[in-house]
This record gives structure tokens, C-alpha cells and sequence, in this order.
């Protein structure tokens, strides 16, 4: 099989960056035919000792019109992918899949006017691709970022979270931007406590984004372990807020990130 005609090139990591014992990013190479809508995923191989090769997927951290593709990881104990992962260091050769895929994506919605983006864990991934695009920022009103982990130290992409409001192509619409910090396992300064559907049965997310979750105005994208999300689609029903679908649009877009 000719290069060309593989599924899959061959990109090169860039950069390793740990940020906690359990979490780490990686940059790569992007290859120029590479194509994808924020909040897609692609398929990433590595190549084991045994000379087999391990896939899954990861959502693009970077936006569309980076040269560069980043990606968020948990190491797995005992993962056979994320082991192999957590090794590579920068020159490495890392596989990935030409084709992106997934549905979390603005096109998922026909309307809305307040969009939130409620994430655990690495599933904030997608998030910040979408959040890099100046789609999101045309189509919104207002863009409420709510990012759950169990410890503060898991509180990742602060940096680029902040920087958001420094971009060129976002002056005078990055205001649109509520970022709300959720910490379950301890009491952090400046962030909410506790799982994000009791936040919302409780009135104090929407209290904290002084907006309230409603099938009218708000649309919502949901990313992380699946429990979070079919507890939260459950609470988000309760509320006459449902999956949206090519033949019934609704309110909310899931991806499990597990």
C-alpha cells in the first residue's frame, strides 16, 4: 500500500506537556490536506514495541486554521493506548486517522441564543477548538463555559482560557465569554462545588451565569464521562430540553469522551 492510498499520515509531535501525574497535551504536525469543523475528533495511532498499532480517538484542541493539531489526555493505569502515548516525546511520529470525525459541532443547532458548553475532565477538548473559531462568536449572544474537574490542579488551559479576550479576530466579541471554574472534591476560591447536575436542580449555575437554561434560549453542548452526560441530558429533559436531530432539532449536543 502506496503512502497515498494509507488512511491515515504520519504527523511528528511538536511538544509534550505534562500537567498533572494523569494529564498531559501533545502537539503535532497537522498534514495540509487535514480538514475538520471545530469540535470534531480525529483517530490517533501509536505504534507499540511489538510493532502493532493501538487507535482511538481524541478530540482537536487546536482550531480549524492551525498548522498545528493539539490534543488533551488522561493517562489510563493499564491503558494500552495511553501508556504508549504518555512515552512519546517530542520527534516522535504519531498516525492520524485523514478523515475527522464527530458531531459536536455549532451545526448541530438551527438557533439559540445563549450556548453552554458544559465539560468534565478532557472532554473541555472540543470546547476550546469551538472557542478559537469566530463562528461560535457570531452565532451566540452570550458563550457560558462551564468546566468541571475534581481538584483545582486539574483545572487545565487556564492560560488559554484567559487569552481568549486578547485575540485579534475576536476584538469587541470576546465579552460574550462566561468562564464558570466547577471543583467537586475540595473548596476552591473563585469556582462552584459540586456535580454539575445538582448545580443545575439547584438554581446555582444558572445563578452564577445570572441566565437561566431554558428550551427557548439556550443551547447546550455537553462533553465528558458518560455518566455526567446521561444525568445531565435527564435533568436538561426535565426541562423540555432534548437531543438534537437531523429530522427534530432540539437543544442539546453530546459527545462521550470516555
Amino acid at each position: 500500500m502506496t503512502a497515498s492510498e494509507e488512511k491515515f499520515t504520519r504527523q511528528t509531535l511538536q511538544d509534550v506537556q505534562t500537567l498533572t501525574p494523569n494529564l498531559f497535551t501533545l502537539r503535532t504536525t497537522r498534514d495540509a490536506g487535514f480538514r475538520f469543523r471545530a469540535g470534531q475528533f480525529a483517530r490517533l495511532g501509536v505504534t507499540k514495541t511489538d510493532g502493532s498499532t493501538v487507535w482511538r480517538a481524541y478530540s482537536m484542541v487546536s482550531a480549524p486554521h492551525d498548522e498545528h493539531l493539539e490534543f488533551f489526555s488522561i493517562v489510563v493505569p493499564g491503558g494500552e493506548f495511553t501508556s504508549e502515548l504518555s512515552r512519546l516525546k517530542e520527534g516522535d511520529t504519531l498516525m492520524v486517522d485523514k478523515q475527522a470525525f464527530g458531531f459536536l459541532t455549532l451545526d448541530r443547532f438551527i438557533d439559540g441564543r445563549d450556548l453552554w458548553l458544559l465539560a468534565t475532565g478532557t472532554g473541555l477538548a472540543p470546547f476550546l477548538s469551538i472557542l478559537q473559531d469566530l463562528e461560535v462568536w457570531q452565532r451566540f449572544e452570550r458563550i457560558i463555559l462551564v468546566y468541571s474537574v475534581r481538584n483545582a490542579a486539574e483545572l487545565a488551559y487556564q492560560p488559554l482560557i484567559d487569552d481568549l479576550k486578547n485575540r485579534d479576530y475576536l476584538d469587541g466579541v470576546a465579552d460574550k465569554l462566561l468562564y464558570i471554574p466547577v471543583v467537586t472534591r475540595e473548596e476552591v476560591p473563585g469556582a462552584l462545588h459540586g456535580r454539575i447536575t445538582t448545580l443545575i436542580e439547584n438554581g446555582e449555575l444558572e445563578r452564577a451565569a445570572g441566565l437561566a437554561l431554558t428550551p427557548e434560549h439556550s443551547r447546550v453542548m455537553l462533553c465528558g464521562n458518560p455518566q455526567m452526560i446521561d444525568d445531565t441530558r435527564a435533568v436538561l429533559k426535565r426541562r423540555d430540553m432534548n437531543l438534537s436531530l437531523t429530522r427534530r432539532p432540539g437543544q442539546v449536543a453530546v459527545e462521550n469522551y470516555w
